[in-house]
């Protein structure tokens, strides 16, 4: 399904890449916020977002004339095909919105939540009918970042999971599909895991905060942005792939295992990041800094594109 007419729901700093994207598709959006800046934050993510959605080949980049506004949640879902949620990461907020749109939805609509961390059944809690309503968490910013995290279970509907994935797919997503609940899920417990190990590092003197982001960006990160740590292994491990791996450097990894820190978000803890942060960037402005970002990763999500179309010419 083509789903022409989507909402919104929550427009802070996902659920605006959001609006962007799917704008840039040429579909008719409608974003839903109880503040009253979401107009003019949202069309100035748009315009800033064009050039890049430009280049990932979107006709409409840039058009706001795709977008419509309201600070009524029920008059942003009444005649949506599809529902990207993404308010606040708190189980009252969402459940006190879901059961608000409910006996207004189509019945055929998909409802994707863009939560980060909240379990799928303790959202599905909020519904009188969960069935079309799934997990589907971006990575920041979503109108760059192709990963979307999915999740249904036995309340949802047969066909919703593998429509939504569809749909995702057709607008340049990369799908992958959680079969268990866990905190966080998959990519922000693996964001977790490594930024653990910088703070512990950091805290413990082993390399300054500056040079342990030099370590990952210019090191492992790159090879990270190509393939994922288990190909990448395989990979290491020559003819006979990941279990020579294995059996060759599995030793002195469960050592470094047995090593990694466990540290805790205290004020010193964000000082020393602060500080360190502050340091490596200068005068660099946050504006600069997303710009900086967002062209490296255009150029490598550009360059996968690129690759798959060679792949299966």
């Amino acid at each position: 399904m083509n789903y022409p007419n989507i909402a919104i729901l929550g427009a802070g700093t996902i659920g605006m890449s959001w609006a962007a994207l799917f704008a840039a598709t040429g579909r008719q959006v409608t974003v839903y916020d109880p503040s009253p800046e979401t107009e003019d934050r949202v069309n100035t993510l748009v315009k800033n977002a064009s050039e890049t959605l430009a280049a990932l080949g979107w006709e409409h980049a840039g058009d706001t004339s795709k977008l419509k506004f309201t600070n009524d949640p029920v008059a942003a879902v009444s005649d949506a095909d599809f529902i990207q949620e993404s308010v606040p990461e708190r189980l009252e907020i969402k459940h006190g919105l879901y059961q608000q749109i409910e006996p207004h939805l189509k019945p055929e609509v998909i409802i994707g939540s863009s939560t980060s961390g909240l379990k799928l059944s303790d959202m599905q809690a909020g519904f009188n009918n969960p069935a079309r309503f799934i997990l589907a968490h971006p990575f920041n910013p979503p109108h760059l970042i192709p990963l979307v995290e999915l999740m249904d279970n036995e309340k949802t509907d047969a066909d919703v999971l593998q429509s939504a994935k569809d749909f995702y797919e057709s607008i340049g997503k990369v799908c992958v599909r959680l079969n268990k609940e866990v905190p966080g899920h998959v990519a922000n417990r693996l964001q977790a895991a490594i930024w653990r190990e910088t703070i512990h590092l950091a805290m413990e003197g082993v390399a300054s905060v500056e040079d342990i982001d030099k370590a990952v960006a210019y090191g492992p990160g790159l090879r990270w942005a190509a393939m994922g740590p288990n190909t990448l292994l395989h990979l290491g491990g020559g003819e006979g792939g990941i279990r020579s791996f294995c059996d060759h450097l599995g030793g002195p990894f469960q050592s470094w295992w047995d090593d990694l820190g466990t540290p805790r978000i205290t004020p010193e803890v964000v000082d020393t990041l602060e500080d360190g942060v502050k340091t490596s960037l200068e005068d660099t402005s946050m504006q600069e800094l997303a710009k900086r970002r967002d062209d490296l990763v255009l150029q490598f999500v550009l360059s996968g594109q690129t690759k798959k179309e060679e792949t299966s010419a």
